[in-house]
């Protein structure tokens, strides 16, 4: 186990693991856990699949009640939506009277309010995690967990036809996402140029909450941003949600190249496990194909001069050259030609990213500090998230490069070390910033230390 306090003053490791249960088990909300207290009060799609890692390292039987709860929420047509409002919890805008799926979506579960759209398709490897733990305890522990994956494979079946179906109608191998929100980095600089092209007509009368929590400015979305995220959910509604309709409609389509190789990974992921647990070989071969289509995809993005991932405006089919995190999507699910895949390994280690002499640990920055897009406090587009660390290190250690993966758990617990379970950190001062008491950096702790 390391020893923090060697690294950085703030807790040993003994003390954080306490710390990040206790905090997951505080924000526990009964069938649910809030993704923060304050800030993000519900359930959020894939804060909701790392949580429930973190939560596999305390309890199987907990973790697979998270993943219950979600999937419970699954839309009949097979999208997870990216909300699960918790009854009775306000707080929160835009809440279910903004969204109102309920009264205009055909698809969407009558027993529980969401939202009407994705995250990133994470839940496999969640699923596999919990898996893992089960067989190790054994016992009733293993038989739970198994009947949670046979009762709920359908479910992931249906998820991964959806995206496929209604977000790569054409067969690209990428995901087309129709609002920031929907690739979990919200206002990142990959999404300028497409955010530049909607146009908000009259919004009702709206009033936020998030800066009344996060009182600097500085380290949240702007106004505008904010009338331009709420004018496409405007749009959607339009169209009650139907799926085929927003494609044409949505004034915001980019295929997200970080959002593709996730369900790459995933579907490779589901493959295996469904192999291993006798389910039925076309449904197999199903999910390696969509492996094999969506790995494909993500390499197809490919900058040729650094290997590089790159989002594609779908609507004036220009590049996003932006260098963010999302540029190592293809080191998530592979498929690179080995020369290719060196030069983006010696990018993200390099003073672009984690090599940068400024930065207080060597994590990987939201944006590269090198890019005019840079600003180091403010959400997405700069700092330095704890969540996105932890899947470069399992992504790491998954394909068996095992000192990288081992370097970057051994940062990324120096950074969290001071007990904070911070959303995002100041990348060159190490600084807390954004909701405190994160569910999603408490459980990237927890299984970084398990």
């Amino acid at each position: 186990m390391v020893d923090l306090a060697t690294y950085r003053p703030g807790f040993t490791a003994t003390q954080l693991a306490a710390r990040a249960a206790y905090l997951l088990r505080g924000n526990d909300l009964g069938a649910m856990t809030s993704a923060a207290p304050k800030l993000y009060p519900h359930m959020w799609s894939w804060d909701a699949a790392f949580v429930s890692v973190g939560l596999a390292t305390l309890s199987v039987e907990r973790a697979i009640m998270e993943l219950d709860t979600l999937l419970s929420a699954q839309w009949s047509d097979g999208m997870i939506p990216h909300i699960v409002f918790a009854n009775g919890v306000d707080g929160y805008f835009p809440g279910p009277a903004r969204w109102e799926c309920r009264e205009l979506a055909a698809a969407s579960p009558e027993h529980v309010d969401t939202s009407g759209i994705i995250q990133p398709a994470v839940h496999a490897i969640a699923v596999q995690r919990i898996l893992d733990h089960a067989v190790r305890r054994g016992g009733h522990t293993r038989r739970a967990a198994q009947e949670f994956f046979d009762r709920r494979w359908p479910n992931l079946l249906l998820w991964h036809r959806w995206l496929a179906k209604y977000r790569d109608p054409t067969g690209s191998g990428l995901i087309t996402i129709h609002h920031g929100w929907e690739s979990g980095m919200d206002n990142s600089p990959r999404w300028d140029r497409a955010y530049a092209n909607v146009i908000p007509g009259d919004l009702p009368e709206y009033e936020r909450k998030d800066t009344g929590i996060v009182s600097d400015t500085s380290q949240r979305p702007s106004n505008l941003e904010y009338d331009r995220y709420l004018w496409l959910v405007e749009e959607m509604k339009s169209v009650r949600y139907d799926p085929v309709a927003m494609a044409e409609k949505m004034s915001f389509a980019v295929q997200d190249v970080f959002s593709s190789a996730i369900v790459a990974v995933s579907s490779d992921i589901l493959a295996v496990l469904g192999e291993e647990h006798g389910k039925p070989r076309a449904e197999v071969r199903e999910m390696q194909e969509y492996a094999e289509r969506f790995r494909a995809g993500v390499a197809s993005t490919a900058d040729p001069e650094t290997g590089a991932g790159r989002d594609r405006d779908v609507r004036t089919g220009e590049w996003s050259t932006v260098e963010t995190i999302a540029s190592f999507a293809p080191l998530l699910c592979g498929g690179l030609p080995s020369v290719e895949e060196q030069k983006l390994l010696e990018l993200l280690d390099g003073p672009r990213f984690c090599g940068h002499p400024q930065l207080r640990f060597p994590v990987p920055p939201s944006t590269s500090p090198c890019s005019e897009d840079f600003k180091p406090r403010e959400y997405w587009r700069g700092p330095v998230w704890p969540v996105t660390t932890w899947l470069l290190s399992w992504t790491f250690a998954r394909r068996g490069w095992v000192g990288r993966a081992e370097f970057l758990r051994h940062e990324g617990l120096r950074q969290a070390a001071d007990g904070t379970f911070a959303e995002y950190y100041e990348p060159f001062t190490g600084e807390a910033l954004g909701s405190m008491q994160q569910s999603w950096t408490a459980a990237a702790v927890l299984d970084w230390l398990g």
